[in-house]
C-alpha cells in the first residue's frame, strides 16, 4: 500500500508505504541482495556475474506507478491521495565492501551520465513532479544494506525542502534585478574563500555560511544549470572530480569511510518554468562532528527545527580542506 496523507499544519505532504516494514535488515555479506547473482549461489536482484553499475525498481518502493486510490478518503482538511511514482535503485559497483569515495573518477563520471539520465526519463512521466537523487551511507544514517548505492525517487509533487528553496531563490530573483540566489551564494563564497574545500574549472564545494550540520558540504555548478541534464561534457566531467575530491576528503578527515546522506537538488519536472531559479547543485549531511561523536538531531532541531551546531563552519571547512589535500597528495 503506497499512500499519501495531507499535513494541513505544515502544507506538505507524508508518504505511507506499509509493505517497507518487512524489508531486508543488513543482512550477511554472503546473502546481500545487491550483489551480482554468481554461478551456484544465492539468487539477487541482478541475475548477472558481473556488472559495472546497474539500475533496477526497488523491491520495497516508497511510491509505485500503480499505487491504488486510498480506501482511507480522508477529509478536506486532511484529504488523502495515491502514492504514485517510482522507486529505483542504482548500484554504483559489484564489489560489495567498495563505496563511491574510493571508485575511478571514470566510474563516477558514468555515473553522472547514469543519474542525468534517470532524471530525463523518470521526470517525463505525467505523473512525476520531482526526480530526488540521493545516497544514504552509513549504518549511522540508517541504511539497511551496506552495498554501495544511491537511490532515485520520482515524486507526484514537489519535497518541501527543495520547494523551500525554490521558493526562497524565486523571491530573491523578483527582488534583485533577476539574480540568481544560488549564483549570488557562490560568488560570495568564492570571494571569502575561507569555507571553499575543493574548486574545479565547473564546480565549487564549500561549507555554506549557514551549515547545518559541522560538516555539511554543499556542490555547486559555477554556471545557472537548472538540472543534471542541462550540464555539458566538460560539466559533467568536472562534477565527477571534484565530487570525488570530496569524497576523498571525507574518508580522510577521521581516517574511516565517512557515514553521509547526499542529495541532489534540481529543476522539478512538473512543467513549471524554473530557469533563473533552480541551480543544480549536491548538499552533502554527515552526521559526525568528531571521529566519535555524533550531531543528533534532538529536541530543537526536531521539535523546533531550529538547528544548533558546535562550530563555525569557517572552522570545519579549514579542517576538512586540509583532509581533501591530504586525500589528493
Amino acid at each position: 500500500m503506497n499512500q499519501l496523507r495531507w499535513d494541513p499544519t505544515l502544507r506538505e505532504w507524508v508518504a505511507y508505504a506499509t509493505h517497507r516494514q518487512d524489508r531486508t535488515f543488513l543482512p550477511p555479506a554472503e546473502y546481500c541482495p545487491l550483489c551480482p547473482t554468481k554461478p551456484g549461489g544465492f539468487p539477487t536482484e541482478v541475475p548477472r556475474e558481473s556488472y559495472e553499475i546497474a539500475v533496477f525498481e526497488n523491491k520495497f518502493p516508497s511510491f509505485s506507478p500503480d499505487a491504488a486510490e486510498p480506501e482511507e478518503p480522508g477529509s478536506t482538511l486532511t484529504p488523502t491521495a495515491a502514492g504514485r511514482g517510482v522507486c529505483e535503485v542504482v548500484l554504483y559497483s559489484d564489489e560489495h565492501g567498495s563505496t563511491l569515495a574510493g571508485m575511478s573518477q571514470r566510474r563516477i563520471r558514468n555515473l553522472v551520465e547514469v543519474w542525468a539520465d534517470r532524471y530525463e526519463e523518470l521526470g517525463s512521466l505525467d505523473y512525476v513532479d520531482y526526480v530526488f537523487v540521493f545516497e544514504n551511507k552509513g549504518e549511522a544514517i540508517g541504511v539497511t544494506l551496506h552495498h554501495p548505492h544511491g537511490q532515485i525517487y520520482a515524486l507526484p509533487f514537489v519535497p518541501p525542502r527543495p520547494k523551500k528553496e525554490l521558493e526562497a531563490a524565486r523571491d530573491y530573483r523578483e527582488n534583485n534585478d533577476g539574480r540568481c540566489l544560488h549564483c549570488d551564494l557562490l560568488a560570495q563564497e568564492h570571494e571569502d574563500g575561507r569555507r571553499v574545500v575543493a574548486k574545479g574549472e565547473q564546480f565549487t564545494a564549500f561549507i555554506p555560511f549557514f551549515a547545518h550540520y559541522p560538516f555539511e558540504v554543499h556542490l555547486y555548478a559555477r554556471r545557472c544549470a537548472p538540472s543534471l541534464t542541462d550540464l555539458d561534457a566538460a560539466e559533467r566531467d568536472d562534477l565527477a572530480r571534484v565530487l570525488k575530491q570530496v569524497l576523498m576528503g571525507y574518508d580522510a578527515l577521521f581516517g574511516f569511510s565517512l557515514p553521509y546522506v547526499m542529495a541532489m537538488h534540481q529543476a522539478p519536472t512538473d512543467g513549471a518554468d524554473s530557469s533563473g531559479v533552480a541551480h543544480f547543485h549536491i548538499e552533502f549531511y554527515p552526521p559526525n562532528r568528531a571521529a566519535e561523536k555524533l550531531k543528533y538531531l534532538a529536541g530543537s532541531e526536531q521539535g523546533a527545527g531550529a538547528y544548533i551546531v558546535d562550530v563555525l563552519p569557517e572552522k570545519t571547512a579549514e579542517t576538512l580542506r586540509e583532509a581533501v589535500e591530504r586525500a589528493g597528495s
